[in-house]
């Protein structure tokens, strides 16, 4: 809440009065005493002996005259001022002594017109009566509980930085009394006032950053301090002010409201310049190659900055033809300035994605140039996959090769024999360009079991294999001591025969055709009975004609005989 600086004088009009009551509860057993000249006796390695006029000498650490390189500021002889208590015992402190200077110092200098003056320092520790606050010139203030503003159950307050107003001073305790409640309710009645003539003015104002969180910054100009909201630092759009600016720095910031009811000033830096989305595709257009920076990396992607606070997104799958990009970092790096195209602008979501492949040369078509189907090439595996696996032949190019393609043995399959990485050697069997496919054969490199087959067996050759499956066009068989597979279709053998076939039994067939290529073997029982009747009629036919010659050669000889005759 808001209070007037009447209302505050009138709420702390007791501060002037008797603080005998704050002093005591300030003070610590050991603080009743006072500071005089004493004599150092002795010193060792623990203590130093000092003589203060007392009926004993009194002792106090070796720590306490040491300096902050643990060098000795005294020797035996000298003489010092020092603390001099005599609770539980006579004790004595050089360090309280210069405490108690420094206290005293800082009361003369502040002399009469002490009352509201600002205090800088650090809460260093908490006593019964509240905390002592430390300036950085080691002056030590009280600030009571009362007047601190913090909780009872407060956790982290010592190490705190705080500011308070001077309520009173005590020069024989040794004393100043401070309050944090009074400087917020000042600095409040203060912030009010200047933030509504900030708002009034219009104008721009030069400020430094306070302090940075994840929601924006604290700026202050002349005393006031108000907030730039993180979509209040760029026309970009939400920024990361950690990564942009540092506690210190000095910018410009135009007040754009203020709010009463919560005393809460807001300030723009992009509200100073014109929104370059306005106008953006007067300038660049879809298509566009433009140079850009790249401002920062995520996994995702990379955010480039246009300057003029526009920002473009360029995608992971945007970087490379490559499809296998897995950190953004393998490609580019912070700073480093790259030519890129335009791919999308949406000036209404101040968004604009650009592409950085698609400025290099598509390495699909520079391949296609390069090869041609039959080409055998090496390459290297660049996935696994159930029906087959895809090749990397080229930066950028990958080929397929289906498992069909890949063995010329029907079950086997490329997952039970490759794996990522291999080098492989296959033959480019199809390049599609329409739709950027390659097509990969392996098999074909290597003789099929049909050309193998060929080399022992001719056309018409009796064959001899055992059903391995029936089909509604014809059976397969295994042919005998080959390893290999034939077909007999339905109509190379008669209806009666495949009906009382079953997967196991022995048949006999004649080879029609070996396609080497396709390694498919084709046998035809009709044709092996055909070439059996054959072979029976020819060897028929030459019985017969033997008879035949016998009997006309033996009429011809009798009838040469009766002519001699």
């Amino acid at each position: 809440m808001l209070v007037s600086p009447e209302k505050i004088d009138e709420m702390y009009a007791d501060v002037g009065g008797d603080f005998t009551e704050l002093f005591d509860l300030h003070k610590d057993d050991d603080d009743d005493g006072s500071v005089r000249d004493g004599k150092i006796i002795k010193i060792d390695n623990e203590f130093v002996m000092v003589d203060v006029q007392e009926k004993k000498e009194a002792r106090m650490s070796v720590d306490e005259i040491k300096d902050s390189k643990g060098n000795l500021l005294f020797k035996e002889g000298d003489t010092l001022q020092v603390f001099v208590s005599h609770k539980g015992g006579l004790k004595v402190s050089y360090k309280k002594a210069h405490k108690y200077q420094k206290i005293q110092q800082e009361i003369e200098s502040l002399g009469a017109n002490y009352k509201d003056k600002v205090v800088d320092g650090v809460i260093v520790k908490r006593n019964k009566g509240g905390f002592v606050v430390e300036s950085k010139s080691g002056v030590e203030y009280f600030m009571p509980k009362q007047y601190s503003g913090i909780r009872d159950d407060a956790k982290g307050v010592v190490g705190k930085e705080v500011k308070a107003c001077i309520v009173d001073v005590r020069k024989e305790s040794s004393s100043i009394v401070i309050s944090r409640k009074r400087y917020l309710d000042m600095n409040s009645s203060l912030q009010k006032e200047n933030a509504k003539k900030l708002i009034e003015s219009g104008l721009a104002y030069d400020g430094i950053v306070r302090s940075i969180t994840d929601f924006g910054m604290f700026v202050d100009v002349g005393g006031v301090e108000g907030l730039v909201h993180l979509s209040e630092i760029s026309h970009k759009g939400r920024v990361n002010p950690h990564k942009l600016y540092k506690v210190g720095d000095k910018v410009q910031v135009k007040p754009l409201e203020y709010n009463e009811e919560k005393n809460k000033l807001s300030f723009s830096m992009r509200a100073l310049f014109d929104d370059p989305w306005k106008d953006i595709t007067n300038d660049i257009k879809v298509g566009y190659v433009i140079r850009v920076s790249v401002s920062n990396i995520e996994s995702y992607g990379a955010f480039v900055d246009l300057g003029n606070d526009i920002e473009g997104f360029l995608h992971i799958s945007e970087m490379s033809w490559e499809k296998n990009v897995k950190r953004v970092e393998d490609i580019l790096k912070v700073g480093q300035e790259i030519d890129v195209e335009v791919i999308e602008i949406d000036s209404n979501n101040r968004k604009l994605r650009v592409s950085l492949k698609k400025t290099q040369d598509k390495p699909f078509i520079k391949f296609a140039k390069e090869h041609k189907v039959g080409d055998v090439i090496k390459g290297k595996v660049a996935s696994v996959l159930p029906f087959g696996v895809f090749v990397n032949l080229a930066k950028g190019v990958d080929g397929l090769l289906h498992n069909e393609d890949a063995f010329w043995d029907k079950n086997k399959k490329c997952a039970d024999v490759f794996k990522e990485g291999d080098s492989i050697e296959v033959k480019i069997e199809k390049i599609d360009k329409a739709n950027e496919k390659i097509s990969l054969n392996k098999k074909i490199l290597s003789e099929s079991p049909c050309e193998e087959f060929a080399k022992k067996h001719n056309i018409d050759d009796e064959i001899i294999g055992k059903v391995i499956d029936i089909k509604d066009f014809g059976v397969f068989i295994k042919v005998e001591g080959e390893g290999i597979d034939a077909l007999i279709r339905n109509e190379d053998i008669d209806k009666h025969t495949k009906e009382n076939l079953k997967v196991g039994d022995s048949i006999k067939a004649a080879l029609v055709s070996i396609d080497k290529k396709a390694n498919r073997v084709r046998l035809s029982v009709r044709r092996l009975y055909k070439k059996q009747e054959q072979q029976e009629l020819r060897e028929y036919n030459s019985k017969h004609d033997s008879k035949q010659k016998s009997t006309l050669g033996d009429a011809l000889g009798n009838a040469l005989k009766e002519l001699k005759k």
